[in-house]
């Protein structure tokens, strides 16, 4: 509606369409007269919830992203449900060692005769938790220790940013072998080396992504109103940086996942008789040099050596799509 003054009177103006429509204030209707702006736009707009915008954002996915959830889904669900979906114990022992595939076996047994199939579905959820809790307390140690460094900064930070340089500088592979060998294989221990091993790379990117988030207004005002550090880092600076800390989460799972692997492999991780896939590669690795004589014998090494790799593949088509969607970047249509 548009105003003008015309003699001793009002005239609103009303466009509809093209055509401008004039009428005398005393001939407006009951229904102009209680003409609302804010109804108005609640009639434009519609608040979406997050499950509405879930499924807007899970029809608009591409197909690698489905790929990795179905994928990681799939994974889950075999951990979850190790002990109904395989049919023998993880540490079984039958009599017949390195049992071709059969319809007992389905891939065979191992050297002591422990059922394959049913190790790589121990496997699932052995590896995979561990795997899990470790990411978890890696970046309970780093975001916590790189937000203190980013709120209290001066020699708070540098102490902190120079001992995490130092544990950066040394290879993380080769430290935690020599952890674990004087501190014991445990799954206790390697989940505290391989955490606090981790942290250092998640305390540099919620350091980073905090520096940007402290220097704000509205972080100043609270620390003005007296509010607790604690208080600070979980409400005001925390919520703003999840998108690039979520998608580190998957990222570092993935690290994490992998150093488990081959921390087994090499007879410092999972200890038998544990089922994990690490140290499955490395008990039938053996079995590779009779392929000229049973294909499949050959195939029972690669059989958890796969699952590794299409596990880490499913959860970078996840994370990759979540980056996309948080970044705010949209492909150019051509």
């Amino acid at each position: 509606f548009f105003f003008k003054l015309k003699t001793a009177y009002e005239i609103p103006l009303r466009l509809v369409g093209s055509e401008m429509c004039i009428r005398d204030r005393s001939k407006m209707t009951k229904t102009a007269t209680q003409y609302s702006a804010k109804a108005e736009v609640s009639n434009l707009y519609v608040r979406r919830s997050f499950y509405e915008k879930a499924i807007i954002n899970l029809k608009k996915a591409p197909i690698t992203a489905w790929i990795g959830m179905i994928i990681v889904t799939f994974y889950f669900f075999v951990a979850i449900f190790a002990p109904f979906l395989a049919p023998y114990g993880e540490a079984q022992i039958f009599k017949v060692p390195y049992a071709p595939w059969d319809s007992v076996h389905i891939f065979g047994t191992d050297r002591l005769g422990r059922d394959i199939f049913s190790r790589l579905v121990y496997g699932a959820r052995n590896t995979m938790g561990i795997a899990l809790i470790t990411t978890f307390l890696a970046f309970l140690i780093g975001v916590g220790l790189g937000l203190l460094s980013a709120i209290l900064s001066g020699w708070v930070d540098q102490i902190l940013a120079r001992f995490v340089d130092i544990l950066m500088a040394i290879p993380s592979l080769i430290f935690a072998l020599m952890l674990l060998s004087i501190f014991g294989s445990t799954a206790l221990n390697l989940i505290l080396i391989i955490a606090v091993l981790d942290s250092t790379r998640v305390f540099r990117l919620s350091r980073a992504v905090g520096m940007n988030i402290v220097v704000m207004e509205y972080v100043e005002a609270a620390k003005l109103r007296g509010e607790k550090i604690g208080w600070i880092m979980s409400k005001e600076i925390l919520p703003n940086i999840l998108p690039p800390l979520v998608a580190e989460f998957g990222l570092r799972f993935c690290y994490v996942f992998l150093m488990i692997a081959s921390l087994s492999f090499l007879g410092v991780g999972i200890q038998p008789p544990t089922a994990d896939w690490g140290s499955m590669v490395r008990e039938t690795a053996e079995l590779i040099q009779f392929a000229a004589y049973d294909i499949t014998a050959a195939l029972t090494p690669i059989l958890p050596a796969a699952a590794i790799g299409i596990l880490t593949i499913g959860v970078n088509f996840v994370v990759d799509w979540f980056l996309y969607l948080t970044s705010g970047l949209k492909d150019e249509i051509k």
